[in-house]
Formats: structure tokens, sequence, C-alpha cells
């Protein structure tokens, strides 16, 4: 594989998933503090304690980032351990232990990149009505410019919220992640303030005139129709809309894609959250978009799954353990769809990777075989979208280590790093090896 000389390698994390520590130093309830606390919505009763316990050894883990030659590190910042209520002055412990991770990576030769918003809002601004409520956007700007003017001269690469589709949707529509409300008026409303808050944290970035640069991270999809029929070609156009659409168009061309509004206030009635002036603020303009990828989905019509009338069908393709199928050419297709939606924007491979059944067997290294082949897979496809004219400036893995996987606890291993939890021991595993070997090859080359 051959990549431009200033491409980025790296891997991803984000805070509630390995820092542990949830009530130290000040850090206050998240969403998932209280979720994982409510029977039934986390597998095996799984929470973020005591998690990788990133909180206490993230020296560890930024030596073996080191020890991978990872040129850049992903991570996220726990509103909860900045403001412990979403308001007020910064906890300044919170800041210091993002200070000394950020030092920690430049001593090592890792750039920081750093999302300002990773799924953990305070517990106290959903009680007033969380992302659903247009209060929050004020709050999160409040809380972004404390972390702009305590990290940025620290960290010049910043990311606004990671996935604002599971945010809202996941979060408020069909609630199977924090805070698990099932409203679809809600979650639309809660999409837009996303994006609001998106646009607005821009803005305050750009007008402290630090350098720098700074994007959105969506979770992308290919919708593609299981038959030429009709119907199924119209399912996927509004997968499309639905999952896709809705924040690349407002993000980039300061609109809602109108069939799927008009597909929502005939369900749900007018959409009240947008208000004059807000699309202009949306669209902010960016210096970066972050692309999350893992599958793609194929589906067919079906007016019993109402509000999209769809349904997912199996395609004939390896999957992973949380059942999601292995097809790494749609990567190198959404790619250069972007190229088209997004002109004249690079763009980021934020998150990609791979749950698989890893097992520790007692040697010195994991074998993980599916998760090696699936990042070289993905990664050939990210170099296609290159060759055809992608503007791609990085790849980084998700995730550095297994960790605390949302609704599903610690059933699933998503690392390049084995965490054995009982004794909070890291093991590489081949996935690891390989990639430093990647990222070795590719760094010979530029010299």
């Amino acid at each position: 594989m051959n990549f431009p000389p200033d491409f980025v390698f790296g891997a991803a994390t984000a805070a509630y998933q390995i820092e542990g520590s949830t009530t130290a130093d000040g850090r206050g309830e998240s969403i998932w503090d209280r979720f994982c606390s409510t029977p039934g919505k986390v597998e095996n009763g799984d929470t973020g304690d005591p998690a990788c316990e990133h909180y206490v050894r993230w020296r560890e883990d930024l030596d073996l980032m080191r020890s991978l030659g990872l040129g850049g590190y992903r991570f996220s910042i726990a509103w909860p351990r900045i403001q412990p209520d979403g308001r007020g002055p910064a906890n300044q412990k919170g800041l210091d232990f993002y200070r000394g991770l950020a030092e920690g990576l430049l001593e090592r030769g890792i750039t920081p990149l750093a999302t300002l918003y990773h799924w953990d809002l305070p517990q106290a601004l959903e009680d007033s009505g969380g992302w659903a409520s247009r209060d929050v956007v004020a709050r999160f700007v409040d809380y972004a410019g404390l972390v702009f003017d305590g990290l940025g001269d620290l960290v010049q690469d910043w990311i606004t919220h990671n996935e604002p589709w599971v945010t809202s949707f996941l979060g408020y529509a069909h609630g199977t992640k924090a805070p698990g409300t099932k409203s679809w008026p809600a979650a639309i409303a809660a999409s837009h303030h996303t994006l609001l808050a998106h646009g607005a944290a821009v803005r305050a970035f750009r007008d402290r005139g630090r350098p720098g640069r700074i994007g959105i991270t969506l979770d992308l999809t290919i919708a593609e129709p299981s038959t030429d029929a009709p119907e199924d070609r119209a399912a996927a156009e509004r997968l499309h809309q639905h999952h896709n659409s809705w924040f690349i168009e407002p993000v980039f061309r300061g609109s809602y894609p109108q069939d799927i509004v008009a597909l929502y206030e005939q369900r749900f009635g007018p959409i009240d959250a947008v208000r004059d002036g807000d699309l202009e603020l949306v669209s902010e303009p960016i210096d970066f978009l972050g692309v999350n990828f893992y599958r793609p989905n194929l589906v067919a019509a079906d007016p019993t799954q109402p509000p999209l009338d769809f349904r997912e069908v199996e395609r004939a393709v390896p999957r992973t353990s949380l059942d999601w199928p292995i097809v790494p050419s749609a990567l190198t297709e959404l790619l250069l769809q972007l190229r088209h939606d997004c002109p004249d924007t690079p763009l980021v491979i934020t998150e990609n990777g791979a749950a698989f059944a890893d097992d520790l067997d007692g040697g010195d290294v994991v074998e993980d075989p599916e998760r090696r082949a699936y990042l070289q897979e993905h990664i050939e496809a990210v170099e296609r979208a290159i060759a055809q004219g992608a503007d791609v400036r990085g790849y980084y893995a998700w995730s550095f280590m297994d960790n605390f996987e949302w609704e599903h606890g610690y059933s699933q291993r998503f690392g390049l790093v084995y965490v054995d939890y009982p004794s909070q021991r890291r093991v590489l595993k081949r996935s690891a090896l390989w990639y430093r070997d990647l990222i070795a090859r590719q760094s010979e080359g530029k010299g």
C-alpha cells in the first residue's frame, strides 16, 4: 500500500468507554451513568466502571501507542469532568487530566485529535430536556469554550460531535442508547439541536482566532436496495436521506433534504425546532469531515416498519460478532460519494473496525486473524478511493483497545489491544502488530 506522505495512521477511543473513575476528581453524572444503572438497559448490567482504568493508566496506554508507531490518537473529552452539572466554571481537575494526556501524546510524537462530545451528556442537562431542548445549545457552546481555552495551546485538531445520528435517533427515538427515550419528535429536535450546537461551537472556535482545524464526525452508510423493484429503491433512498443526507446537507448546504422533511412532518407534525437563521449557523465552514464507517445496509420496503417503512435484508458475506456484514468495497463507494457531496472538504476516517470473539490463551499475542483481515481490506479500500480522487487525510482504527461497548457492555471486543478486565493487563493482538508494521513501512516510504 502507498499513501500520501502526510497521511495519518492513528487509533481512536471515547472517554466513557475507557476512562472509568466515574466519580473521581469532581466528575459529575452523565446520561450513560444513569442509563447503565437502569436494569435491563446494558448487557450483564455492565457499567462504565472500571472500564479500562485509563484515567489512572493513561501513561501506560500512551507508551503502547508509541510502541505501535501511531501518528495520531483520537480521544474524547468527558463533558461531566469539565462541568459536572453541565454549566458553570470549569472543574480544573478535569481540565488537568486532559492537559496531561495531550502533553503526554505530544511528548511521544503523537498528534492529539480531541472530540468534544462522544455521547456523555451531563445528566443534569438531560433532566432539563437534554438534546431535545434548545437550551442545550448554549450550554454546549459554554462547555466548548472552556475546553478551547483550557487545551487550545496543546490541541489543534478538534471534532465537535461524534455521530449525531446516534445521539439523536438511537438515544431519543429507538431508546437503545442513553438517555433511552422513545420519541421520534424528540429525536428530530435533538438532531437539529446537535447540529446547531456544532455550528455554534465552530463559530466560537473561529472567534478565538487560534490556529487549528475543526470538523464534525458523521457515521455514514451505503444504503442499497435488495432488488431493483421501485419500492425497494425508494426504501434505500429513504434510509440514505435519514441516515446520511439529514446531516450532510445542513452542514454543507444549509438545508435539510425536503423528501425526508415531508415524511417526518406527515408522520409527526411540523418540525418546530428549526428557526430562522439556524441553518446558516449549522453550515459554518469546517476544515474536514470525520467519517465513521463500519458496514453498509441492504434494505427492502416494508410498510409494517414505520416511520421509514423498510427492513434490513441479510447478505451472504462474512459478519462480525455483532452480526454486521463485512463489505470493504462499500467504504470506497462511500468516500467517492462524499467527494461529490462534500467537494473541497478533506476527509478523515475517524472510526473503522470490527468486533470479534478474541480469546486470551496465555501467549504473548492474542491471535485475531479476522480483525487483521478486516483492517487490511478496509485500509486497501481507502487507498483505492484516494487513487480515484478522494481527499482522505487519515485513518483512525476503532479502537485502540477493548472497552465498554455501550449497551453491549464488555461482551464485544473491538480493540487492537486486548484488555483483561479482571487484571487490567494489556496484551497486543496480532492486528496491532500488523498495523504497526504497516505504519512503519509507510514511514519508510516517506523517507
